[in-house]
């Protein structure tokens, strides 16, 4: 069961609730009968080490590399190379 935090907006008391998703969500201070609202908090869980998040969406390594470079068409006589990428300029690499 989730636990949801309430704040009373009579006496600012900051409320912690353990209640399943089919409970209705309290709406009285138990202390001074104000009207609460649900507060949202930082959740606890975290992402640390590798794993599905580093391993499959952090983009490090993933995109190809451009061996075109637009320092290399300048110098050249000859009409610019298509970059390696495939992209044709829309990757930022070129």
């Amino acid at each position: 069961m989730p636990i949801y935090e309430y704040e009373c907006q009579s006496c600012q008391e900051v409320i912690e609730k353990w209640q399943s998703l089919a409970e209705q969500p309290l709406t009285t201070c138990p202390s001074c009968s104000g009207a609460l609202k649900k507060i949202i908090s930082q959740s606890s869980f975290q992402l640390k080490g590798g794993g599905w998040y580093a391993d499959g969406y952090s983009g490090s390594g993933s995109a190809p590399k451009c061996t075109s470079s637009s320092a290399d068409s300048s110098t050249s006589s000859s009409p610019a190379a298509a970059p390696s990428c495939g992209k044709a300029g829309s990757c930022g690499c070129c």
